[in-house]
């Protein structure tokens, strides 16, 4: 992986492309199991697990909280031994917005105070609406301001501690999760080990990333959790044990995304072995996402097939169920030739940094047309040119440089190395998508 100093230059296709790319597992479903297998009644064992920062940091966090995990194959296979949780403890949330709203529900499960802080970017990501779902049900949660130190008895951000007692009660709470449908996730992931379990309102006038909800979900039940979710905006789990047991990891679809999208970028075909033909990973909007910017996909035998010509069209698409794709599809609207709108994604503003903004300056940078509206982007393709991008620490905005470099000369992506965040391989592997000599 190039260094954090060194401006990696993004290689530029020379032909078509002819590849198959191995994804490694999904950071949401690893993200989710360990927590789960971390509250269970017996061990778990997880194959295909991510192994990454993000994966990283949820294993330091529930280590510090006494949850044993026992790493094999490379970190692809994990054995997760519960136990009570302890307090006090340290957790380092990095930039991992799941690790800094699924843990502190967890934590107040512990017996001590759980002090949380991560990077600086991770500073001003949100927070708030699970601390106050946690004061509501009755667990202390106090914060410091991280320029003065003062105390804060109502923190929306980290730096924060967790007053855990070993017990939470549980019962009605209404939440905010117009920002982020992991503030639902959070609390729901630690509902079945509240005395009352937990009824959970939404009270927003939008719920951004329906399908990571109903991915936590999923990943309750398959653990033998009762959730009643047939109101809408409304979630009911009964309190009872999680089971244990074995946990395979699908590949990341989002991941494959980047991959995916070279081959209309540049023409040629890309394969992604193991596709599922049922997920609730947000990813499987993918391929009808690349129909309408104008490729063509198959699926046969587990393999997901997307083909383009190097010709990218404009499109007007809701990517509200899907906001972690909106770097790649920003990168290929900026190819495209003519004017694209991306709507309902204004909350990834608060995810590793502003997206919404940083795409636009980073389009602008390379010498395209872009501007913010109030939830999404206006994108007029063409005219690129060779530039400097700069990631903001956010492994998406890497991948988007990526992308647009396979089809402009003389794109570097400063601080490519933030692709650790979800794929650490990331640069072995975008050179191994172009062939040999890492030009296709």
């Amino acid at each position: 992986m190039p260094t954090l100093t060194a401006p990696w230059p993004a290689p530029v296709a020379t032909r078509p492309l002819d590849a198959t790319v191995l994804v490694p597992g999904s950071k949401s479903l690893t993200n989710r199991t360990l927590p789960l297998a971390a509250l269970a009644v017996e061990p778990t064992r997880i194959t295909g697990a991510l192994v990454s920062r993000d994966a990283d940091l949820m294993i330091g966090a529930l280590r510090a909280l006494g949850t044993g995990i026992e790493a094999y194959d490379g970190g692809t296979t994990l054995v997760v031994t519960p136990a009570v949780l302890r307090g006090p403890a340290e957790v380092d949330c990095g930039l991992a917005g799941t690790v800094m709203r699924f843990i502190p529900p967890i934590a107040a499960l512990a017996d001590g105070p759980v002090r949380l802080d991560g990077d600086a970017g991770a500073r001003v990501r949100p927070m708030g609406p699970v601390l106050r779902g946690l004061a509501a049900l009755g667990v202390p949660v106090t914060g410091a301001d991280p320029a003065t130190g003062e105390p804060v008895d109502d923190p929306s951000f980290l730096p924060l501690t967790v007053h855990g007692t070993g017990r939470v009660l549980g019962g009605e709470v209404e939440i905010d999760a117009s920002g982020s449908s992991q503030f639902v996730s959070a609390l729901l992931l630690a509902a079945p080990r509240f005395e009352a379990g937990l009824t959970l309102h939404h009270v927003g006038e939008v719920l951004p990333s329906q399908p990571h909800i109903d991915m936590t979900i999923a990943a309750l039940r398959e653990r033998g959790v009762n959730v009643d979710d047939a109101a809408p905006g409304k979630w009911r789990v009964e309190p009872g044990p999680i089971s244990g047991g074995d946990v395979v990891i699908e590949p990341d679809l989002s991941n494959a995304g980047p991959f995916l999208a070279a081959a209309l970028a540049v023409g040629g075909t890309v394969r992604v072995p193991n596709w599922p033909t049922a997920t609730t990973q947000p990813g499987a909007l993918l391929p009808g996402l690349l129909e309408r910017l104008g490729a063509t996909t198959a699926l046969a035998d587990g393999v997901l097939s997307v083909t383009g010509t190097h010709a990218v069209r404009p499109v007007d698409v809701d990517l509200s169920a899907a906001g972690e794709l909106a770097p790649t599809i920003a990168a290929l609207a900026a190819l495209a030739d003519g004017e694209s709108r991306l709507r309902g994604i204004a909350h990834i503003r608060g995810h590793e940094t502003d997206r919404l903004a940083a795409l636009v300056t980073e389009i602008r940078r390379l010498g395209g047309s872009a501007e913010e509206t109030e939830d999404g982007l206006i994108i007029r393709g063409g005219g690129l040119h060779g530039a400097d991008v700069e990631t903001y620490h956010d492994h998406r905005m890497a991948t988007f440089a990526a992308v647009v470099g396979l089809a402009v000369e003389g794109v570097r992506v400063v601080n490519v190395a933030t692709t650790a965040k979800t794929l650490p391989d990331f640069t072995a592997m975008w050179a191994d998508l172009l062939g040999p000599s890492g030009r296709a």
